[in-house]
């Protein structure tokens, strides 16, 4: 999908989402069951212009990874593209998406949570050719592709996947949410000071139950607090 057809989606699914009727490739179209519906629309990004689009369309933005620095960045690029295009920069949402696993054992952490940098990796690859490494998107970001050798979409989202061999520590720590209950409170407490509204926690790994019970117990607790 390019960026096009991503702004006339984005549009589609709100107006049809809150009831409203719309012309789309030549037909009216409407829901006629939606009455009292409110919908909002949020945009996954990472490159620069879906980042700009985001701004100027989404009700808010999903960010697939948990880094302070890269965070800052994005929030700043999605909220100067809203206010350019009239729109209040505050009103955009903003959601962190990322693994986070509740433990004592970081370097076992980090062996079950690489699969994520993996991912990203994927991702950031396919900027990287778009834009090349000269600055588009954060360093932080397109150093550590350069030992990436492929990705297979049959281990997508897998712990132990083994394409992710390329990702360092740093990167598992900075794009995750890892070590003890104190650690999680301490960087969500951040990126919240960023202006992040949500977090949605991955729970690809082994302590599934552990993680969420750890976070309903305490971490949530201590966020609210």
């Amino acid at each position: 999908m390019n960026l096009a057809e991503l702004r006339e989606s984005v549009h589609v699914i709100r107006e049809l989402g809150n009831g409203r009727e719309i012309e789309h490739r030549g037909s009216a179209l409407r829901f006629p069951w939606v009455t009292d519906s409110r919908l909002e629309v949020w945009v996954a990004a990472y490159g620069p212009k879906a980042l700009k689009l985001t701004g100027e369309v989404a009700d808010g933005f999903i960010l697939q990874l948990a880094d302070l620095d890269i965070a800052a960045w994005m929030i700043k690029a999605v909220r100067d593209a809203a206010e350019r295009a009239g729109r209040d920069p505050m009103a955009v949402k903003f959601c962190v998406a990322a693994p986070a696993y509740v433990g004592d054992d970081l370097p076992y952490q980090r062996a079950q949570t690489r699969w994520f940098g993996g991912m990203v990796g994927n991702h950031i690859a396919d900027i990287v050719a778009r834009y090349g490494d000269t600055g588009a998107v954060p360093q932080a970001l397109t150093d550590y592709i350069k030992g990436r050798t492929g990705y297979d979409y049959a281990e997508h989202g897998r712990a132990g996947n083994s394409h992710a061999d390329f990702v360092p520590d740093e990167i598992v720590d900075r794009f995750c949410v890892l070590g003890p209950v104190e650690a999680h409170v301490e960087k969500l407490s951040r990126l919240k000071e960023l202006g992040v509204d949500q977090f949605a926690v991955y729970l690809q790994h082994d302590a599934k139950e552990e993680t969420l019970r750890a976070y309903g117990d305490q971490v949530i607790p201590a966020l609210r607090g």
